[in-house]
């Protein structure tokens, strides 16, 4: 199984397109194709976030929204669009390069595949309201077990399922879109990457490397044996679990979004490459003096290790961040450095920050 979010920067395949290289184009296909809708001014349009941050913000405008019911029809009593501000994220996992059936069940992969998508509403200081789910699969596929997983990861999040597709197709695709709301807190807006200041302090959300050492476990056969990688029984539990089924720090996103933080983003492609993409859109450096790595786990796992779904927060208010996730009855964030202004530099320790990170090639 070919592990994305895992490990050093891949090597080079002949022909092959970055993922963030295909982003820019389609970006830009994308982009003119709005100017039929947004005609004139920038865009995105003030106060949207469209590509390029974990997930899409969008004005909903009542007035707006009325004029595109198409001439002669109106829109129907009692369903008017209400005005404010969605979130709206989409993700994917596909069989051979986000899982693999010989490590995890069909209700895992359903649990995982709702929760990647949650997790960069949570990242924004979002809650989900509904999503959509589409799967395409081989003949066989067990769609009431995959469903049971979707299924309890909507119920812990309170994120309703409400349509989606299906289609046959050699190997097992699962894709969800949720629609999330940013609650309370007249005026806080969402969290975006490109919020962090020189001078903010960072923080994550949990110790990491634990869904890369969970990972490592069931390869090594400590998964089904209970041995192996050096972890207690009940850290080899909590390290399959960050593989098989990881939380979506929903509840740390929303407060850390009332807590007056800069910019915050999800640990999905390892702290390496995602404490880059942050210091980057935020014009930012990034100087870490800490590593807090989960037991059981290594180094080199809390490093590059991806699929954490851990959130990294910006924030020039630490004490106010503190006290509320202690108010909110959470996990106090752990410091692990602050935002410099050499944008552009990387450490750890006084160090150059170590290469890393996945990115896809097609």
């Amino acid at each position: 199984m070919e592990r994305p979010n895992f490990g050093g920067p891949p090597g080079d395949r002949a022909g092959g397109v970055d993922e963030f290289a295909a982003i820019g184009l389609l970006r830009a296909r994308f982009e003119a194709a709005a100017r039929v809708r947004h005609p004139d001014g920038p865009l995105p349009p003030p106060g949207d976030t469209w590509i390029g941050d974990d997930a899409a913000v969008v004005s909903i405008d009542a007035g707006s929204a009325g004029q595109a019911v198409p001439s002669g029809q109106a829109v129907p009593s009692g369903q008017a669009v209400p005005s404010g501000q969605a979130v709206l994220a989409t993700d994917l996992v596909v069989e051979g390069v986000h899982f693999d059936l010989g490590f995890c069940s069909l209700d895992d992969v359903g649990y995982k595949a709702l929760t990647v998508t949650v997790s960069d509403l949570a990242a924004m200081g979002a809650w989900p309201e509904y999503a959509l789910v589409s799967v395409a699969g081989p003949p066989g596929t067990d769609f009431d077990r995959l469903g049971a997983g979707l299924a309890a990861a909507a119920a812990e999040t309170g994120c309703v399922v409400v349509g989606g597709d299906l289609s046959q197709s050699p190997a097992l695709v699962v894709s969800t879109a949720v629609l999330g709301l940013l609650r309370g807190g007249s005026g806080d807006g969402p969290l975006l990457r490109a919020g962090a200041r020189a001078g903010d302090l960072l923080f994550v959300t949990g110790p990491l490397g634990g869904s890369a050492a969970g990972l490592r476990l069931l390869r090594s056969g400590g998964g089904a044996t209970g041995s192996g990688g050096g972890a207690t029984g009940e850290s080899r539990s909590g390290l399959l679990r960050a593989y098989r089924r990881p939380a979506a720090r929903l509840v740390e996103g929303e407060t850390a979004r009332h807590s007056g933080a800069g910019a915050a983003i999800d640990i999905s492609d390892g702290l390496v490459a995602d404490s880059r993409h942050l210091a980057r859109a935020s014009g930012v450096g990034i100087a870490l003096d800490t590593l807090p790595v989960v037991d059981g786990g290594t180094r080199e796992e809390a490093l590059h290790g991806g699929e954490e779904y851990e959130l990294l927060i910006a924030t020039g208010d630490p004490d106010r961040l503190v006290r509320n996730f202690g108010a909110a009855d959470l996990r106090p964030p752990l410091p692990i450095g602050i935002c410099t202004d050499l944008a552009g530099q990387a450490t750890l320790d006084g160090e150059p920050l170590p290469a890393g990170g996945w990115h896809h090639r097609f």
